[in-house]
């Protein structure tokens, strides 16, 4: 029973009703539903089962199709142009300055959530990139010149996200940066709102190139990020090395940290540390 359970979670998650939002928590951790496995063998191996063994490989295999190739996909690799990443700093952190010093370097462009202004992440980032711009507690810090700035309300009534223009030595690149509302248990209709506006953003966009960097508060495996994988592509599906899990820091269990992108190709991504920050960074290199 616990077999077929799994099984028709794993593989029918999406036709599972929202259930009060506890739908999306689960599917927030649902390549973690593989560790169910082992488990149903030792119980079937201690009872000598050969039915209860062939029940418990059923949500082994669906796993192993899932998310299998997840697990031994290596990055592309080859030249970028562009190498970008994304993390939210925590709120109120006083470490916030070395959450960002410890990435910084290695990156061309640089998106910042639950930024505190003139906070010690603004402070070392202003030190570390040429150019920036920064709203409310979101913002952008990159090597190449920015223009075109916009504040953006993506449906929280409140400006939480940004759209610029980064002018690179191989051409434009619109890049959004977002925060976008939690999703707790009975709580998504906040969420799926800025999804539905952050949807709507990218559709209208024309730019050749677009990058969306941010916390979406959506896990790669959740039915919400439908709404923007396609159109966009997600960096870590992409050309990463693993699922990319980066929130919490300590022991991450799922990603609601995500680089997306169009008119472009992924050559790497993964995930790096954020030392003073409850979430690691997002990390892409990206080829034009």
């Amino acid at each position: 029973m616990v077999s077929a359970v799994v099984a028709v979670v794993l593989a029918g998650h999406r036709l599972i009703p929202v259930l009060g939002g506890f739908t999306a928590i689960v599917e927030s951790v649902l390549p973690w539903l593989g560790w169910i496995v082992p488990l149903l063998l030792v119980a079937a191996a201690l009872a000598r089962s050969a039915v209860a063994t062939a029940a418990a490989l059923v949500p082994g295999v669906v796993w192993a199709v899932m998310f299998g190739s997840t697990l031994v996909q290596s990055p592309p690799g080859g030249p970028s142009d562009l190498a970008v990443g994304t993390v939210n700093v925590g709120v109120r952190n006083n470490a916030s300055g070395e959450a960002v010093r410890a990435i910084a370097d290695d990156l061309d462009l640089l998106a910042a959530q639950e930024l505190t202004p003139g906070g010690p992440a603004a402070k070392q980032l202003n030190r570390t990139f040429k150019h920036r711009y920064a709203v409310s507690t979101v913002g952008l810090w990159s090597r190449y010149p920015i223009s075109k700035r916009k504040p953006l309300d993506v449906g929280m009534g409140w400006v939480r996200a940004l759209r610029a223009v980064v002018t690179t030595p191989k051409g434009e690149v619109t890049v959004y940066v977002m925060h976008l509302a939690s999703a707790r248990p009975g709580h998504t209709d906040s969420r799926d709102t800025s999804l539905a506006q952050a949807r709507k953003l990218i559709d209208a966009d024309t730019s050749e190139r677009v990058l969306l960097l941010g916390d979406l508060n959506t896990a790669t495996t959740d039915r919400g990020m439908r709404g923007l994988t396609p159109p966009l592509t997600d960096a870590q599906a992409a050309a990463g090395d693993g699922f990319g899990f980066t929130w919490p820091a300590e022991f991450p269990i799922t990603r609601p940290d995500h680089i997306l992108f169009r008119g472009m190709t992924a050559t790497e991504a993964g995930v790096a540390p954020a030392t003073g920050s409850d979430h690691r960074a997002a990390v892409a290199s990206l080829r034009f």
